[in-house]
């Protein structure tokens, strides 16, 4: 998906290869490739073919692409049609095309950010039921 009418302080073209961590203020298109760590306040957008190992924190997100690795976005995160997501995303709000591949949890909501950082230290669940005093299973959001 072409970025029409939106400028892009930083771009790393499709012949580019990327490793390390990147911080920016305004907007930054990824149309290659890259490993680490993406942090900004401004617009994030991954191309269609463009490829982020790691993780991503923007005001918002247009994923065209593919990324493993978590995304958290302040405003919106939005995931075309040609989008393919293996990790978590936390955002405000969410838009999803028929035909994006999300593959991970997700917090939406204002409060998603706040939510989402308690959610990862809450200590890991197993794959058998809790049980309660008498043998029966036990819901495990209760306290």
């Amino acid at each position: 998906m072409a970025v029409q009418g939106e400028e892009f302080a930083t771009t790393i073209g499709q012949d580019a290869e990327f490793k390390g961590q990147l911080r920016f203020e305004k907007g930054l298109r990824l149309l290659g490739k890259m490993e680490g760590e993406i942090d900004s306040k401004g617009q994030l957008v991954i191309g269609e073919g463009a490829r982020l190992a790691g993780d991503a924190k923007a005001g918002t997100i247009r994923l065209d692409g593919q990324v493993k690795g978590n995304l958290v976005a302040d405003s919106k995160v939005q995931l075309s049609a040609s989008a393919k997501l293996e990790g978590d995303l936390q955002t405000a709000r969410l838009e999803v095309a028929e035909g994006a591949v999300l593959v991970g949890r997700c917090t939406i909501g204002v409060d998603g950010n706040s939510g989402a950082k308690q959610a990862q230290a809450a200590p890991p669940t197993s794959a058998a039921p809790a049980t309660g005093d008498k043998g029966k299973p036990q819901d495990p959001r209760r306290k």
